[in-house]
């Protein structure tokens, strides 16, 4: 079974087709327990977000800030798996036929198999994986079982990338560029700043693929400046809050739903 690679793009270019940017949501798997992790991906997907990636918790997660590394202790401590992060794709994807990627550190998947982990991922319905960690020059083995798969691989640049670093990294990957706005981890932050909008230029010159930029976003404020240069604005730790700082599980999928509401509206300039 192919992955939905294709159905990834297809959401990118219906997004720039409406004149607007794409909202890619971000929300751990098996947080606060896997049943409830689905809930709050349909959420987001429900409120407005195009594409979801899900995170596959990690006990070192180098790129993510407090908020996610929380939750991620809260799916880890809960006994979530493989096995749950394939489920949550499977049935977030079935529900709202949008696309689910998978963020994930190269361990969990080295020591689980690739090809495994890409065939099952394809079965799933998924679109593919974002990779923070992942060296291009050691992704030969993950990018041809993707590509068999039809699952795209998304790697990530920095303001530190230099430019010819910015070409080896976008002729490697395929769906979308992940642009981190800033140095640092995941988190809110009170402004996105001038980097993001210098290193989305620097990379588009050197490809074609879709430039979405991630951490820092938080509001519907912030997603409109975002979408005025990029093709996509992803948020992660202001959904992860929502839900952290709910009374309950049903007050937090609303809180979930409320904010892909409020940046949606963000990515069509109507904040």
């Amino acid at each position: 079974m192919s992955g939905n690679v294709q159905l990834l793009s297809d959401t990118l270019a219906a997004a720039k087709s409406e004149g607007r940017a794409a909202l890619i949501a971000y929300l751990p798997a098996g947080f606060p327990t896997v049943t409830g992790g689905i809930e709050a991906v349909k959420a987001a997907l429900d409120g407005g977000a195009d594409v979801v990636e899900v995170g596959l918790p990690h006990s070192d997660p180098v790129l993510d800030g407090p908020v996610i590394q929380t939750a991620d202790d809260i799916a880890l401590r809960g006994g979530v798996r493989i096995a749950d992060v394939m489920r949550t794709v499977r049935e977030a994807h079935e529900a709202t036929g949008k696309p689910i990627l998978v963020m994930t550190y190269w361990n969990p998947i080295d020591r689980y198999g690739v090809e495994r982990f890409t065939a099952e991922l394809a079965e799933a319905g998924g679109a593919g994986c974002i990779l923070p960690d992942l060296p291009v020059q050691e992704s030969a083995l993950w990018r041809e079982h993707a590509a068999k798969h039809g699952l795209a691989t998304v790697f990530v640049v920095a303001p530190s990338s230099k430019d010819a670093r910015l070409a080896e990294i976008t002729a490697a990957g395929s769906g979308f560029v992940y642009a981190a706005s800033l140095m640092g981890v995941t988190g809110t932050r009170e402004s996105v700043g001038a980097q993001a909008e210098d290193l989305v230029r620097r990379t588009r010159t050197t490809t074609d693929t879709p430039v979405c930029v991630g951490l820092g976003v938080s509001n519907a404020a912030q997603a409109a400046e975002v979408a005025r240069f990029a093709d996509g604005v992803i948020v992660g730790s202001a959904f992860v809050k929502r839900m952290l700082d709910a009374p309950d599980d049903a007050a937090g999928l609303e809180g979930v739903r409320a904010l892909a509401a409020d940046l949606a509206k963000g990515v069509r300039g109507q904040a």
